[in-house]
This record gives structure tokens, sequence and C-alpha cells, in this order.
């Protein structure tokens, strides 16, 4: 088995420490989430409103 040179493992792993926020990419990540649920809802509710109105009109 190949041996792993410390800093070739932890340089790049204390860089991307360093530069990435995984806190923003999260908070990101859920806001997008809510607000696709959010729409998803409204869609549906109106899709089930036209129906009803639709099958009431016959």
């Amino acid at each position: 088995m190949n041996k792993f040179n410390l800093r070739t493992v932890l340089l790049p792993l204390l860089f991307m420490a360093l530069t990435l926020s995984s806190c923003q990419a999260i908070a990101g990540i859920f806001k997008a989430g809510v607000w696709f649920g959010v729409i998803g809802v409204i869609v549906i509710v109106v899709i089930i409103f036209w129906l009803i109105i639709k099958a009431g009109k016959k």
C-alpha cells in the first residue's frame, strides 16, 4: 500500500477548511428548499381548487 505523505493530505484539507464555509452553503440549500416547498404547496392548492371548480360546473 502507498503511504500518504502528511503534507499531501493535510494541506488540502486545511485549505478547504479555511476557505469553504459549510454553514453558509447549508443555509442556502435550506432556504432554497423552503421556497421550493412553499411554491410547490401553492401550486398544488391552486390545482386542487381548479379541479373542484371544473368538476362543479358539469
